[in-house]
């Protein structure tokens, strides 16, 4: 190790000190920034997740709605919504639709042809009533409200859909 000459100086302890403090707060700010943006995306993500599975929720049960020629809202157990229809498409193929919340999973089954499917995830709640109400068949019209919660960001849609007329 070299020695030091007269005259020649090395750093106080205050001198170092002072360094060492302004580094850790430099350090401070920008762990800080960083922590920032690593939550708001992750904050934005889960809020793009609940607002995709609204949606989706909205636009499948919107389409069943449209084919529905009867709609019972929670008129079955532990359902939002059931409906019937027959599609004639060379056979004649009937629909019974249930639309079931279980485990903040929105779930579409259909009973003619026995098979489920999974229509939305995350979904804390789901609503079906009628808007209005008339003295005859195919005027009236529903909401259908759903909400979504991914983390700590919800979205709740509603989404007012009119049966096809006839229904």
């Amino acid at each position: 190790m070299k020695k030091l000459r007269k005259g020649q100086r090395g750093f106080s302890l205050l001198e170092l000190i002072i360094v060492i403090a302004l580094t850790g707060i430099v350090t401070a700010a920008i762990t800080m920034t960083v922590f920032q943006v690593f939550n708001m995306n992750t904050r934005t993500s889960n809020r793009m997740t609940a607002v995709a599975q609204v949606q989706n929720a909205g636009k499948i049960v919107s389409e069943d709605i449209l084919e529905a020629q009867s709609l019972a809202p929670g008129g079955c157990t532990n359902c939002v919504v059931s409906m019937n229809w027959t599609e004639v498409v060379g056979n004649q193929t009937a629909h019974q639709i249930k639309y079931t919340l279980v485990d903040k999973t929105l779930k579409r089954e259909d009973v003619g042809l026995n098979y489920t499917t999974i229509v939305a995830e995350y979904i804390t709640s789901a609503s079906f009533a009628p808007v209005q109400s008339c003295s005859f068949p195919g005027c009236g019209a529903y909401n259908f409200t759903v909400t979504a919660t991914v983390g700590k960001e919800s979205e709740t849609r509603v989404y007012e859909v009119k049966p096809r007329p006839g229904s």
